[in-house]
């Protein structure tokens, strides 16, 4: 039985744990992955209605890796946003040609993005896939970190990284403690077939009980035209709609949207995902580090999650690369305080923007909403603060990682 020895390993082969070895891969590490499922899961592109948006820094960052073009199928630009609030006649529109020539952001299937990322992996030699494995115990001293796996092997680095999601066992296991709160909602999310092309469009409706959001999806390959649901509700209103027949969800999806993309009906499964916020007091202990939703997890309402753990990896590698440049020990304290550093103003940036925005949008209050429909309307009326808005969800504002940097 073989001990592996490299420079990092991760702990969680998701999204956020592939993109992790690909950054740091790139930065000159030799990298271990450790995840439960076996690979072939992974490259599968099946797709069952979830998916991630991915801003236009988070492109440039996935085009830099050589993910973008390993993709099995092209993403869905959103190159235009309207936000309604409810029933109001007013409507908030961000159009991409007000920032410039690029596309607000994209849309693609959870499993396409996986294949591509595991695909870009696999032409990777400094990257070791091990799978199917699982982490008994993470051992770590001031010199590196060993994960003990449950067939007994011993992978040994001077830096581990937990990218195992929310629940993290990782974080757990190393006392990091979290402040966590629950919205009370629940987010149903499926393909939806419609009668009128969406040209792109993304729409936001914000509900009293919840954001109601249809992102556009690339058309079926019989010319369907399809977007994704992302609808949240009380947390019992959807678990009533999910026990609801095809025929019955599409008619309450249909009278809490409208006709704005013609007739709407649900394809394919349905998932639903209840809404929290945690985030860890600590994003780093004594050789870990912690990345994506192991670190934090937000509300949906700006589709930014998976965007806010991508430049959590970026700036990672640039912390370690940096680091090595002058012969400092990557995994050390000192280098792993920068990194904290950096991360926790943009976290708590955005951990107040989307708890604000849910907190303000989903109440039923008529002096807020008056407040909301006039905010709304001076918004659409002053270019440079839509401008601004519209250059945040695009991630292209702050100090950026190289990895996301303009090439230009």
């Amino acid at each position: 039985m073989n001990d592996i020895f490299c420079d990092a390993l991760i702990i969680g082969g998701g999204l956020s744990g592939i993109s992790t070895a690909l950054a740091l891969d790139a930065a000159g590490l030799s990298v271990s992955v450790i995840d439960r499922a076996p690979v072939e899961m992974h490259v599968a592109t099946g797709h069952d209605g979830r998916t991630t948006a991915i801003s236009q820094s988070s492109k440039r960052m996935l085009v830099r890796l050589g993910v973008w073009d390993a993709l099995p199928e092209a993403p869905c630009a959103i190159e235009d946003i309207r936000v309604r609030e409810g029933g109001s006649p007013l409507f908030l529109q961000f159009d991409h040609a007000d920032a410039g020539p690029d596309p607000m952001g994209f849309i693609l299937d959870n499993s396409v993005l996986k294949a591509g990322l595991y695909r870009t992996a696999a032409t990777r030699p400094g990257i070791t896939i091990v799978s199917p494995a699982s982490v008994e115990r993470l051992e770590r001293n001031g010199e590196a970190a060993t994960a003990v796996l449950a067939d007994g092997r011993r992978i040994t680095a001077k830096l581990a990284v937990a990218a195992d999601g929310r629940a993290s066992p990782t974080r757990r296991a190393a006392g990091l403690r979290t402040t966590e709160l629950s919205y009370g909602q629940t987010a149903i999310t499926c393909t939806v077939a419609h009668e009128l092309p969406h040209d792109h469009m993304a729409f936001e409706h914000f509900r009293p009980a919840g954001p109601f959001a249809m992102l556009p999806l690339n058309d079926a390959a019989d010319g369907t035209h399809q977007s994704c649901l992302v609808w949240s509700e009380r947390t019992d209103a959807a678990n009533a709609l999910m026990q609801l027949p095809d025929g019955a969800f599409d008619l309450e999806m249909q009278t809490a949207f409208g006709d704005t993309l013609g007739r709407l009906h649900v394809t394919g499964k349905r998932w639903a995902y209840p809404l929290g916020l945690i985030h860890a007091e600590r994003y780093i202990d004594q050789r870990l580090v912690l990345v994506g939703d192991a670190a934090h997890g937000i509300h949906p309402i700006s589709g930014q999650g998976f965007n806010l753990g991508l430049r959590d990896i970026a700036a990672l590698a640039d912390t370690i690369e940096d680091a090595r440049r002058i012969g400092l020990d990557f995994g050390s304290a000192p280098v792993l305080q920068k990194y904290q550093r950096w991360r926790r103003f943009d976290v708590m940036t955005m951990i107040a923007a989307t708890d604000g925005l849910n907190r303000l949008f989903s109440n039923d209050s008529a002096a807020i909403r008056l407040v909301r429909d006039a905010g709304l309307g001076l918004v659409q009326r002053m270019g440079p603060l839509k401008r601004v808005f519209m250059r945040s969800a695009m991630g292209t504002i702050g100090t950026l990682p190289r990895l996301m940097q303009d090439p230009n």
